[in-house]
């Protein structure tokens, strides 16, 4: 995926789900989480640990399908034996792109994905995106 791409990609969403929230302020999920916030996108965590609870002032869902709006992203910090399962789920609520994380990386989730019509974007950090090319825009 080219640069131009993943600034289309962050520019035209909204609303992002991301998958493996944490409350530990020192985890990247946390990290990234409250960046996103910052900058404007509406971010949902997902954590069955944390269901019915809130981060970050965002109420936390068990799964994405429990999610009660529209997700235009679903952002995955999790392992890359479970990033299949997180894709099926993405295409199942209509996400427009799936982003895996750094270090998570499943061409059968890509493929997936891709296959469905979802952009997907593997191994980058949105909030390292953001901050290579100056954004916000």
């Amino acid at each position: 995926m080219v640069d131009s791409d993943i600034y289309d990609i962050l520019r035209s969403v909204k609303t992002i789900a991301l998958v493996g929230a944490s409350n530990k302020e020192d985890r990247p999920s946390y990290k990234v989480m409250k960046f996103l916030l910052e900058q404007g996108y509406d971010v949902i965590p997902v954590n069955p640990g944390m269901s019915g609870q809130t981060l970050l002032g965002q109420p936390c869902y068990a799964s994405l399908k429990d999610i009660p709006v529209a997700v235009d992203m679903v952002d995955v910090f999790r392992q890359s034996d479970v990033a299949l399962e997180i894709a099926q789920e993405a295409i199942e609520i209509n996400a427009k792109v799936l982003w895996l994380q750094i270090g998570v990386i499943n061409e059968d989730a890509k493929n997936l994905a891709e296959d469905a019509g979802l952009r997907v974007v593997m191994d980058r950090c949105p909030k390292k995106e953001i901050e290579a090319h100056g954004l916000p825009w």
